[in-house]
């Protein structure tokens, strides 16, 4: 489900960071992830139809408390979405975080994904914020 969820990560980087979530587990902000929560179904082979990755955030774009509850990742197998089970997971989700003292939940999708925007949506999620995340390679000691 996190290859479905993550299609340009590799493989092998994400059964490490599974690896690493269960080897060492940390229940602290900045963790990632810092909890997961699984959704099965009864009587289905496999029995996992989705799961939510959640961690703490010492900052998230629009919000202004710290630390923030974060969805690091959302994702319902897609014969299984408009059953009820992505809401509850995030129902689930921000009951952790409230366990937790956190005040405000926040999330990130691509701006193309419209499917998520509308999900989030229908969940009580406002949107706060697009951006454009920009990289450089670099090298030696060049510049521009």
């Amino acid at each position: 489900m996190r290859a479905a969820l993550w299609p340009d990560q590799d493989r092998p980087s994400l059964v490490a960071d599974v690896d690493r979530f269960f080897a060492d587990p940390r229940d602290e902000p900045g963790a990632m992830p810092e909890a997961v929560l699984v959704a099965e179904a009864p009587g289905t082979s496999p029995g996992l139809v989705g799961f939510a990755e959640l961690s703490r955030r010492a900052y998230a774009e629009g919000c202004d408390t710290s630390p923030v509850a974060f969805l690091e990742g959302w994702y319902v197998a897609p014969n299984r979405r408009r059953h009820g089970i992505g809401r509850a997971l995030v129902a689930a989700a921000e009951t952790w975080a409230r366990e937790l003292g956190c005040r405000e939940f926040a999330s990130d999708a691509l701006a193309d994904n419209t499917v998520s925007r509308a999900s989030h949506r229908a969940l009580g999620f406002e949107e706060v914020v697009i951006i454009r995340c920009f990289r450089k390679e670099l090298r030696g000691g060049e510049t521009a």
